[in-house]
């Protein structure tokens, strides 16, 4: 993987986002036979053929994260579309996914041998060229992306939700913002999306999308779309009991009803009523099938 870093990195040399997926999924390839091996499993067979990454990913017993292995699969794509296909002045535009491909390398490597083989330092920021200016960002941004490398990017995406493309584990996201500083010496700050300054700044930015679009449901039609996402039974004074246990929104009455988890929910003062996003449909299916926390919503209370 340090290799595969290193020549991403390398100003003289080319054709960067082909080299990085091949190298960094013979990485994987190497990491998840060490670990299969350590587990008794055959990892040679007698013809000498070995357990592929693909195969090894979908095992039922695969150690990695849903996120890791969804970034896998795509880097499985775009490494078998580089065999056969130039994609040229690409670098930048799979950067996110080659950035967590590094940092879910790592992070299963200290998980699976132990946190003394990390390859942070080498890997904690690594894909990067020279530090952006503002001017140069504007540039990166108004890029205009070639068809064939659009038309590839398409197919890397294809029958992805849009929280599987959200998770940081699929693609590297930052939240920044531009300090106060003359424009010479202006920069920009990063910060992870679940640290307390993303989250803050994250739901600043919830006010900019229209409320219909993020937050099309009502209270009712999402009890309705968690019974049919989940199979299990989902009453209205569940919701009312979720949304308290997670603090998704005030209380009714509250001093300050637009106080909340804008990833979930959004107040409309025009009217005084709440709706709720996708998102929030998506973790009430999920948590609802697990019994210890679907135990934990119903123990609190409505009134």
């Amino acid at each position: 993987m340090i290799l595969a870093v290193q020549i991403y990195n390398s100003a003289a040399l080319k054709f960067k986002a082909e080299v990085f997926c091949v190298l960094s999924s013979v990485a994987w390839t190497y990491l998840l036979h060490e670990h299969y091996d350590r587990k008794g499993v055959i990892v040679v067979d007698a013809d000498g053929n070995s357990l592929l990454l693909g195969q090894m990913i979908e095992r039922g017993d695969c150690p990695l994260s849903p996120g890791t292995r969804d970034n896998l699969r795509v880097m499985k794509k775009l490494r078998d579309k580089v065999e056969h296909v130039l994609l040229g002045k690409a670098d930048l535009q799979w950067m996110a996914l080659f950035q967590a491909n590094c940092l879910n390398f790592d992070k299963a490597l200290c998980d699976l041998f132990g946190a003394q083989l990390t390859l942070s330092h080498e890997l904690s920021f690594a894909l990067q060229f020279a530090r952006l200016n503002i001017e140069q960002a504007s540039i990166v941004n108004q890029y205009e992306i070639p068809e064939h490398i659009a038309a590839v990017d398409a197919h890397l995406m294809e029958g992805l939700t849009p929280e599987q493309k959200a998770s940081i584990e699929f693609q590297f996201r930052v939240i920044y913002t531009l300090d106060n500083a003359a424009k010479s010496k202006a920069h920009f700050q990063f910060f992870k999306p679940d640290s307390a300054e993303g989250k803050e700044i994250h739901n600043v930015l919830g006010y900019l999308k229209a409320a219909d679009e993020m937050y099309p449901f009502k209270a009712g039609k999402v009890v309705d779309l968690v019974k049919d996402k989940s199979g299990l039974a989902f009453t209205g004074n569940d919701h009312i009991r979720a949304w308290r246990h997670y603090q998704v929104r005030p209380k009714t009455k509250a001093a300050n009803p637009e106080n909340t988890n804008k990833e979930y929910c959004l107040y409309h003062a025009a009217h005084g009523d709440y709706t709720y996003s996708q998102a929030w449909v998506n973790k009430l299916a999920e948590d609802i099938a697990d019994p210890v926390k679907l135990a934990a919503i119903r123990a609190v209370k409505v009134w």
